[in-house]
């Protein structure tokens, strides 16, 4: 009997970029931090676009970006404490070993960024809509560091496009055909619903939060229709964490759904979180 060989993309590249030092710089910490810099380009330029002040825009990712390294680290030891618990110290000292959570970092700078404009009074849900296309370009961008060091092991798989790691340093398991789920599904993913919020939903919203409440509906199903194809630690009645963050987030997305439609103005009243209207200027206009 004749049988195939199975056909996968072989990944040998070392995860550690350069070593300077006592410092290692790894791929995903390079992709994240180009990420975070497109992101914030992106949501600085929704936000000159939709008639925002792009100075507040940038306080605002000022604020956003630490609350979310913060909240990465902090939901990384929650998922992993048994790592913690000896010595919780080493969940600041050792933070350049890596450990960081996606939704942990969402979720942290969502909750940074809308506490600072709620502090500051600011139109919170036209900033969020502004914020919602650089967010997940940031994410995109940082999956590109998944699928080199092979982290968020994915299942095994004998499809063509399944991927293999060769290199002996990697974070994936050697020699596996495997599916990318984050560096290469969960990336398409990001870039579709990118496209779909800035060529679509951006253009048809007349109302401020319906964006973001697409981003985050958008991105919540992806997440937790991709975790089973991914070998996540189990959570709460063996469901993965990820998969119970993503519904949990769904849910979250639905409240504000509905409290958009609630609130919405009256015939004729304006919206009180609608940014105010100004008379262009030359330049404004975003290229």
């Amino acid at each position: 009997m004749f049988v195939l060989p199975v056909l996968a993309i072989e990944i040998h590249i070392d995860p550690t970029m350069a070593e300077l030092g006592p410092f290692t710089l790894a791929w995903h910490g390079f992709f994240t931090a180009v990420g975070i810099i497109a992101g914030v380009w992106l949501a600085i330029r929704m936000a000159r676009r939709r008639g925002l002040n792009p100075d507040i825009a940038q306080e605002i990712a000022l604020v956003g970006v630490p609350c979310a390294i913060v909240g990465a680290r902090v939901f990384y030891a929650a998922e992993h404490w048994d790592s913690f618990s000896g010595d919780p110290l080493a969940i600041v000292t050792d933070i350049t070993e890596g450990g960081i959570t996606l939704y942990g970092g969402l979720i942290g700078g969502v909750a940074g960024g809308l506490a600072y404009g709620l502090y500051r009074r600011l139109p919170v849900l036209a900033f969020l809509d502004a914020a919602a296309p650089g967010m997940i370009l940031g994410q995109a961008i940082g999956r590109l560091g998944d699928i080199i060091n092979g982290e968020h092991r994915g299942t095994h798989s004998d499809l063509p496009w399944a991927v293999r790691y060769t290199h002996p340093n990697t974070l994936g398991d050697p020699g596996v055909s495997v599916h990318p789920t984050a560096g290469g599904y969960e990336l398409l993913g990001d870039l579709v619903i990118l496209a779909i919020l800035l060529l679509v939903v951006a253009r048809v919203a007349r109302r401020p939060g319906w964006v973001f409440f697409w981003y985050g509906l958008l991105y919540a199903g992806l997440r937790a229709s991709l975790s089973p194809l991914r070998m996540d630690e189990a959570g709460a009645l063996g469901v993965a964490v990820p998969q119970l963050v993503g519904i949990g987030v769904i849910v979250a997305t639905l409240g504000l759904g509905a409290f958009l439609v609630i609130r919405r103005s009256r015939p004729g009243e304006p919206n009180a979180d609608s940014p105010p209207r100004s008379p262009a200027r030359r330049g404004d206009e975003p290229r």
